[in-house]
């Protein structure tokens, strides 16, 4: 029996050699970076933190927002308070964010944030939005008029149900 060489090729393909993992880009580290300082402000305040705080907290956050986010912000804050009082203004991934029984239900994601071309306003899997085998999670926002206004305060009330 004579010694083969060994002609196997190592796990790495030559094509993943030539390129570079980019990584998190720096709006999703900033985000991040935003998410723990939440989670330590929670651990500080405890027990004793209440819904005052998630909203002044809430309420700073957008007024940092450059227009028309800002705006946008305001007025989705109003449309949220006024379709689900029992939800809870929080900070999350220093998005302004609502949540019920500690859980984010919805949250807003201004344009700025991700240099995108429209606000987004999102739910997550703890909102009761199920329709069949498949619904939206997100919205895109590019203005609010009546009649969206009337829709996010639909799909809101909908969300907490």
């Amino acid at each position: 029996m004579s010694a083969k060489k060994d002609t196997r090729k190592s796990a790495k393909s030559t094509n993943a050699i030539n390129k570079k993992f980019k990584g998190f880009t720096d709006e999703e580290r900033v985000a991040m970076k935003e998410r723990i300082q939440e989670l330590k402000a929670a651990t500080r305040r405890g027990p004793r933190a209440d819904k005052a705080d998630g909203e002044s907290a809430l309420l700073a956050k957008i007024a940092e927002m450059p227009e028309p986010d800002r705006a946008m912000g305001k007025r989705l804050h109003a449309i949220i308070k006024a379709s689900a009082p029992g939800l809870s203004p929080r900070l999350w991934y220093g998005m302004p964010a609502y949540a019920k029984d500690g859980n984010v239900v919805c949250f807003f994601q201004g344009a700025h944030k991700f240099k995108a071309r429209y606000a987004t306003l999102g739910f997550s899997d703890k909102a009761t939005l199920d329709e069949g085998h498949m619904w939206a999670t997100a919205f895109a926002l590019k203005e609010l008029t009546a009649a969206e206004e009337a829709r996010i305060g639909a799909l809101v009330k909908k969300a907490v149900s």
